[in-house]
Order: structure tokens, then C-alpha cells, then sequence
């Protein structure tokens, strides 16, 4: 059933060892760096109690209200009813946090979608993921995912390198399997669980291997660490961050040292074909709120962009508007991808409904791949005044007689509004937090090249294929087989 925010605060609160600024945070929940984040997240379980929202944010089942959000999808009014979901929420929370549970858990269901293949390797491990794609769902889990290793240096066979540096299994016991090593996360310090994963299938002829494990991290286990980087939320004043202040989703080296895994966690081990068979198909269902998120992001650029053209009264100029409409073209692009995907969904093998994966994936190509030029794009309609603008201290001191006198546009715009707006699109397009947004863009489902072959492999080229063949009147002996994945 559904979680409250407390309740959510108060399961992560199970003693977990997290490290930031050089030293052990005592509560998660209320440490400055991740306070923002974790109420952002705890707002997500509050509004589905809300009379006003409940509707729209859960169904019910077995007498119970469950998230839509860890749903899984066998209808089209389903992915409708995320995406509305999500379009609530981030308008409520006043902007976009990425992992918030909903892109993980489609992990899992593309796990089930395999589940025949894993019980060929053991019965046990397919009825591992239909409970907790059930327990996600009855226990309204924050559940996220364990990304890259550290991978050392990579010239180097695998089998030369520190064994630490993929994860790995150390060892097998009555009560689970011993897993040693680390991953890259957003969000581990926050998050109730992980689904940990092998980063790659580069295997070749060997059946098995020590790294091909896919299970379950609790991440109050003892040997669990989280290191994480440096905060954006504790830098500066909030009035000059709007955006970082509130969403900064910190990252971690999430350390497992010699951590117990119980069988019942564990999805899959030893088997390479199984690990190839999770990375072929691993983002069939998260890529689309992912794709989501970005279009959540174009609206903030649009929307800071025509602002500042209506303050400066720019926005009749013919050049303005063009460059606006370019903002707006890859906005509707990516929207256009969406509902696409969701009007040619398929049906998976497991009898869940996936969204069209050779166009969802063409999405995220297109929202991924395009992000930095419209970036610049919406920067150059705002113009310089977002990397040189002073902080609110300034306008708050002694020379805010000048500022006020020279932010001041008019009558209707004054010069709070002016700063207000400009802080905010410096965060958006120009701070460390937007790099880093960009960045994390860029690879957080795998790099761009990763996403090429996602739809390289989800295309049916056979259409094509036929069609030039006929019309250049090629011989029929000719086939135009292309392996796939979809």
C-alpha cells in the first residue's frame, strides 16, 4: 500500500553507513546536502494521500491503494496515466527530479520479461523477480539502481586488473551469495534498495563468470557504503539556486564490501547468456520516463526563455521568435516520440505492454543528442546577463540602490522579478549544476553510442529493405535479415 513521506524518512533511517564532505552523516533524512531531495521525495508519497490527487496517483487492488507509479503497464491508459502522474507531480515540486522510482522499476519488469530464460539456470531466480516486482508494488519502495563500476583500467583484460573493480562474487553460503566490489549511484543514499547489475555483457565464449550477477542491495546492509560527491545543495544561498537548492540527486560510490546477498535476492548468477540477455533488454520500459524528464526540462528552457523575451520586450522580434520555435520543435519532438511509442506499444513476453521500441528509443536519441545545442539555444535568448548578474547578497546590500536602478525594466517588471528570473536560467543553462545535469543526461542510461545501438537494434529494417529491392527490381534470393532485440 502506499507510503507516507514520514514513513519514507523513517526507512532510511536503518543506520546506514553514508559519507560526505570527509564525514559520517548521522540522518540522512535531515543532513542539509540531502534534506531537499529526500522532501521532494517524501512530497511524491504525501500527495498520493491528498483527497485532490489520489485518484490520479493511485489504483486500488486487493482493497489496497498502490502507486501508479510501480504499476506494471498491460494498457495504454496506463503509460497515460504515468505520464499525468509525473506532469502532477513535478508541477507541485516546481521542477524535475529524475530518479524518482518510477524509471527503475521497469528494470524490473523488463527482468520479467526474461524470467523463462532464468529459470532454465534456476527455478528460483524467475520467482525471485515476481516477488519483488510484487513487494516494490505492495511496499511502495523508493527503488533505484545501481549503475557503472569503477572498471580500472579498461587496456586491460579483465581478469588482470584489481578483481574489485567490477563487482563480483566472492562467495556462495546457505544463506546467499558474498558480493564485493562498487557502483556508481544516484540516489543510493536515499533509496530503501537497488537493483545491482552487471555494466556490461563483454563476455565471448564463457558460459560463466564471477561478475554476472544481478540481485538486489537493501542499503542498510552491513558493508554497504555510500560516498558521495560534493553537494550542489549546500553551496550559496538558496535565492541564488533555485533549481540546485532543491534537486540536487547526489551520486555515490556505492561500496559493497563483502555484503550478503540472501538467495531470495538474487535474479541471476554465474550465467553470461543470462547478464547479455538483462543488458539487450534492460531499458525497454525506464527509457520512457527518462525521455519524460527531458521534456519536463524543455518546457523549464522554453518557459525561462519567453519570460525574458517578454521582460526585455524582445518577444515580437521575427529572429526571437524563430529561435523560440526551435526550442519549441525539439520540445514537440520529443512529445511526439512519446505518444508515439505509447500508440504503437507492443506486448512484451511477459504479457506486459511496452512502449514502441525502435520510436522510444529514436526519443531518446533525439532528447539526449540535442540537449547541449538547445541549452545554448535558450542561452542565447537570454543573453549574458546570466554568467554576470551578482548574487541577492549584493542586492540586499549597500549598493542595491544601483541594482535596483538598473535591473528595473519597467513598470510591470522590476528588478526582484528581473534577478529572480535570471538565477533561475543561470541554474538551468550556466551553473556547476546544470553541467552536471547535462552530464548526467548524457550517460545516465549508458552514452550516446549506447543509444544508437538501442535503436539500431529495435528497427525493423525489413520494411525498408523490401521496398528498395522491389523498386530497384533486385533478385528475391536476396534476404535482408537483421538481428533484433525488440
Amino acid at each position: 500500500m502506499i507510503r507516507t513521506g514520514n514513513q519514507y524518512r523513517e526507512g532510511i533511517q536503518d543506520g546506514r553507513e553514508v559519507w560526505i564532505d570527509g564525514e559520517r552523516v548521522k540522518d540522512v533524512a535531515s543532513h542539509p546536502a540531502f534534506k531537499p531531495i529526500v522532501d521532494v521525495k517524501a512530497r511524491m508519497y504525501d500527495l498520493a494521500h491528498e483527497p485532490a490527487h489520489q485518484e490520479a496517483l493511485t489504483y486500488e487492488e486487493g482493497g489496497e491503494r498502490n502507486s501508479v507509479f510501480q504499476q506494471p503497464p498491460t494498457t495504454q491508459e496506463h503509460w497515460h496515466r504515468k505520464w499525468a502522474s509525473i506532469d502532477l507531480l513535478m508541477k507541485d515540486i516546481g521542477g524535475v527530479a529524475t530518479r524518482l522510482g518510477d524509471e527503475t522499476v521497469g528494470e524490473m519488469w523488463s527482468l520479467q520479461d526474461g524470467r523463462d530464460l532464468l529459470a532454465q539456470i534456476d527455478p528460483r531466480f524467475a520467482a525471485n523477480i515476481d516477488n519483488h516486482i510484487r513487494r516494490v508494488k505492495d511496499l511502495d519502495l523508493f527503488h533505484v539502481s545501481a549503475n557503472t563500476d569503477p572498471k580500472g583500467d579498461r587496456s586491460r583484460p579483465v581478469e588482470e586488473r584489481d578483481p574489485d573493480m567490477m563487482i563480483r562474487v566472492v562467495k556462495e553460503t546457505d544463506a546467499g551469495i558474498v558480493v564485493r566490489g562498487a557502483k556508481f549511484e544516484t540516489a543510493s543514499a536515499y533509496a530503501d534498495q537497488a537493483y545491482l547489475k552487471p555494466t556490461v555483457g563483454a563476455w565471448t565464449n564463457e558460459k560463466e563468470s564471477i561478475h554476472a550477477v544481478g540481485c538486489i542491495v537493501k542499503m542498510g546492509t552491513p558493508g554497504v557504503k555510500h560516498i558521495c560527491r560534493m553537494p550542489f545543495a549546500t553551496r550559496g544561498r538558496p535565492e541564488d539556486s533555485p533549481l540546485a537548492s532543491r534537486f540536487d540527486e547526489v551520486e555515490a560510490l556505492m561500496v559493497l564490501d563483502d555484503v550478503l546477498i540472501p538467495w531470495e535476492d538474487v535474479f541471476f548468477y554465474r550465467h553470461t547468456v543470462a547478464a547479455q540477455q538483462v543488458r539487450a533488454t534492460l531499458h525497454r520500459y525506464s527509457a520512457f520516463p527518462y525521455v519524460l524528464r527531458v521534456l519536463f526540462t524543455a518546457d523549464m528552457m522554453i518557459g525561462a526563455a519567453m519570460w525574458n523575451a517578454r521582460q526585455t520586450g524582445l518577444e515580437k522580434l521575427q529572429a526571437v521568435q524563430e529561435k523560440l520555435a526551435e526550442l519549441v520543435c525539439y520540445r514537440e519532438g520529443i512529445r511526439a516520440h512519446l505518444v508515439a511509442s505509447i500508440a504503437l506499444a507492443e506486448k512484451s513476453p511477459a504479457g506486459l505492454l511496452m512502449p514502441n521500441q525502435s520510436i522510444l528509443y529514436a526519443g531518446r536519441v533525439l532528447a539526449c543528442s540535442q540537449l547541449p545545442v538547445m541549452m545554448h539555444a535558450a542561452r542565447e535568448l537570454i543573453g549574458g546577463q546570466i554568467c554576470v548578474t551578482p548574487d541577492v547578497a549584493q542586492f540586499q546590500g549597500g549598493a542595491g540602490s544601483w541594482l535596483e536602478k538598473f535591473y528595473t525594466l519597467n513598470k510591470e517588471w522590476d528588478a526582484e522579478d528581473r534577478r529572480k528570473l535570471l538565477a533561475f536560467a543561470r541554474d538551468l543553462l550556466n551553473s556547476d549544476y546544470a553541467g552536471h545535469r547535462l552530464a548526467f543526461v548524457q550517460f545516465a542510461q549508458a552514452p550516446h553510442f549506447n543509444h544508437l545501438a538501442a535503436v539500431y537494434k529495435s528497427f525493423d529494417f525489413e520494411g525498408p529493405l523490401d521496398f528498395v529491392r522491389n523498386s530497384a527490381g533486385l533478385s528475391d534470393r536476396i534476404l535482408g535479415k537483421t538481428e533484433s532485440t525488440h
